[in-house]
């Protein structure tokens, strides 16, 4: 295969549209459509569908587990991806869906308050996910790389998904047998089918179970026949309780390893140059966090699964984007549709989100190793120990009006346990630095490891 072409230099930032690749109609062995050039325009818009399709089972996913409104989080999906190509002037190919980072604390917030204060707390995560970003476009990442190495970021990841865990069990033992048929099905169609079939094998085990459920008599369509076929989704204001940001903060660093994961990605897939527009991905995905969190959404992420659409197609067009999120948008003002979307009994959930959340916590295994972390080093292997534990057995402290759960704990732990026996070892010398083996590898790749949603 041949390596990809040089970097098309900057077109001018007042430039309208996409330039037409090739003849429009086919992309030949060893290229790529870049992010400023398109297809022809019915091309584009199958290719903007498929993207919608490919989002569309893990973006409800998060709504119908969380009690959000599933209309309202796809109308700030589409609202967000269209922000995000304007910040980052349709130069990062991407569609912002719900981040399954979010479940956790929107679960418990709303379980310790209200789903306002939960609301809040996606706003909050927002606005500091925001901060990073600037303070990226003005400075750089390689603080931020300094402060998330592998190892930690690791940590952070799988122990976000095993947390989750009980909450799985609770929508599973509602109804086995769907919540069964769901998994299996999920199962059968990641290991025995290729390409699309297989990046949609969790939007496929919900339909089946939703077809189980529904010959089990465990669906009530009785709300979709009352609901409207056209009209805005419901939204909800946010209220603010400082005492739900330990349950939030986590989520901002798992927001950036996907962001900066997401941008390397593509830039290695399309030989593209995106480091000068990594800050301004996280500030998009900030600001789209916000405002989703302020009327009713769920917190947003850049998405895995439309990455493999891309590298299937290999067509990085920003143009099929807006063309997804146009979709989205409109989608998103059919009240009956967001009804029909709620009537997934918890059965069904319970058996996607069994898959679902362990796919997060063996995530965090995958950064590890893909980034060959050593275990063996005790540095690496107590700082995943004790915020694996922390974050599975849901740990809480109270401090003041501020109460830290599992993931915020966890994530503390996976951080100042990290630098601090560093700290330590670089006194005592008892040990390899960890981090040694890491920074002669970032000679040979220069790209991050790339997280899901």
């Amino acid at each position: 295969m041949s390596a990809p072409a040089p970097t098309p230099p900057d077109l001018d930032d007042t430039q309208r549209g996409w330039t037409l690749h090739g003849d429009g109609r086919r992309v030949a062995p060893g290229e790529v459509v870049r992010p400023r050039e398109r297809l022809s325009w019915d091309l584009t818009i199958g290719l903007g569908m498929q993207h919608v399709v490919a989002m569309f089972g893990a973006t409800f996913l998060v709504p119908l587990l969380t009690g959000l409104s599933p209309a309202t989080t796809l109308l700030f999906s589409g609202v967000g991806t269209m922000l995000f190509l304007l910040i980052t002037r349709g130069r990062v190919p991407s569609y912002l869906g719900s981040s399954f980072a979010f479940i956790a604390p929107i679960t418990a917030a709303t379980s310790s308050h209200d789903l306002p204060t939960a609301l809040g707390g996606v706003v909050m995560a927002g606005l500091a996910l925001a901060l990073v970003g600037l303070a990226v476009q003005l400075s750089g990442d390689r603080w931020l790389r300094a402060l998330m190495p592998p190892m930690v970021t690791g940590a952070i990841v799988a122990l976000i998904g095993l947390n989750l865990a009980p909450a799985a069990k609770t929508n599973f033992v509602v109804s086995p047998v769907t919540a069964l048929v769901t998994l299996v099905v999920i199962l059968v169609l990641s290991v025995a089918t290729k390409g699309m079939i297989s990046r949609l094998a969790i939007l496929g085990g919900v339909a089946a179970g939703y077809v189980c459920a529904a010959i089990r008599g465990e669906l009530d369509f009785t709300l979709v026949r009352e609901a409207d076929l056209i009209g805005l989704p419901d939204l909800t204001a946010p209220t603010f309780d400082i005492s739900v940001l330990g349950l939030f903060v986590p989520v901002v660093l798992v927001l950036v390893a996907e962001n900066v994961g997401h941008v390397r990605s593509v830039a290695a897939m399309t030989g593209d140059d995106l480091d000068p527009y990594m800050g301004r991905a996280l500030i998009a995905d900030g600001l789209a966090t916000t405002l989703a969190g302020s009327g009713g959404g769920s917190g947003t992420t850049t998405y895995a699964e439309n990455i493999g659409v891309m590298a299937a197609t290999r067509v990085y067009s920003t143009a099929a984007y807006w063309v997804a999120a146009v979709t989205a948008v409109l989608l998103s003002m059919s009240p009956k549709f967001g009804e029909l979307i709620n009537t997934v009994p918890s059965g069904v959930l319970g058996g996607a989100a069994t898959a679902l959340y362990g796919m997060i916590g063996l995530l965090g295994v995958k950064i590890w190793i893909e980034n060959r972390v050593d275990l063996g080093n005790p540095i690496n292997l107590m700082t995943g120990a004790v915020a694996l534990i922390i974050g599975i057995a849901d740990f809480t402290w109270s401090i003041g009006d501020v109460q830290l759960a599992g993931i915020a704990l966890g994530t503390i732990a996976a951080l100042v346990g990290f630098h601090g026996l560093r700290a330590l070892n670089s006194v005592t010398g008892a040990v390899a630095d960890p981090l040694i083996p890491l920074r002669a590898a970032d000679h040979d790749r220069a790209d991050g490891p790339t997280l899901p949603a």
